[in-house]
């Protein structure tokens, strides 16, 4: 699980250099947990721009654009990690996603999110998971408590935010794999989602900041 892939794309120079640059510390760990760092916080979350294209999807992509959802960014951290020597994967699960915006709330009609995405990392022996999605600016504004990984113990989104409210609930784990299955998943999201591309346009940020500038 070193070698790169189509969409996992570990052997892009963009990828590779990245790696390079942030994968520092005196262990497999220590490194590990500096790359989630470096793609958490490094990429802004945004689920309006979804690109379900291979070229939109690859794990390159974010580091070209600078954000990315949820399954592009656990695809770069799982590339990473594996042009960093870390043995990596990335998993999915379908989530219950009890905030989020007033927009996304409209056009996906469900506040079920499949094919959520993270990433697995062989860290000791053990498969780790990890969930670089949200950056710890958006988890700021949405009083979210932030994702950490130490590299011992799974980093999983809370089930409750910091006011006590839901937050996520994971409702179905659908497995790891060695490349993203991008044919499946675009397909569920074309039957499940029929109106997701009306958010495309939309300015994920601008939303975020009005409504949690009204909630203040």
């Amino acid at each position: 699980m070193l070698a790169a892939t189509p969409l996992i794309d570990s052997d892009h120079p963009d990828v590779v250099a990245f790696a390079a640059r942030h994968a520092q510390g005196e262990d497999t760990r220590a490194r590990a947990v500096a790359l989630y760092g470096a793609v958490r916080d490094g990429f802004r979350y945004d689920p309006y721009r979804i690109d379900l294209s291979p070229q939109g999807m690859r794990a390159s992509s974010v580091l070209a654009t600078g954000h990315g959802w949820c399954v592009p960014k656990a695809a770069l951290l799982t590339a990473a990690a594996r042009a960093a020597g870390i043995p990596a994967r990335i998993g999915f699960a379908d989530v219950r996603n009890h905030l989020s915006t007033a927009r996304m709330r409209q056009v996906m009609q469900t506040d079920l999110f499949v094919w959520h995405g993270y990433s697995e990392l062989l860290i000791d022996g053990a498969w780790v998971k990890a969930t670089p999605a949200f950056n710890i600016e958006l988890c700021d504004r949405f009083g979210l408590l932030p994702l950490d990984f130490d590299g011992r113990s799974d980093s999983l989104y809370h089930p409750f935010d910091r006011a006590g409210q839901r937050h996520m609930e994971y409702v179905h784990q659908r497995g790891s794999f060695d490349e993203l299955p991008l044919q499946q998943l675009a397909a569920d999201f074309a039957r499940i989602y029929p109106g997701l591309a009306a958010a495309a346009d939309a300015d994920f940020a601008a939303d975020v900041a009005r409504e949690t500038g009204a909630a203040r």
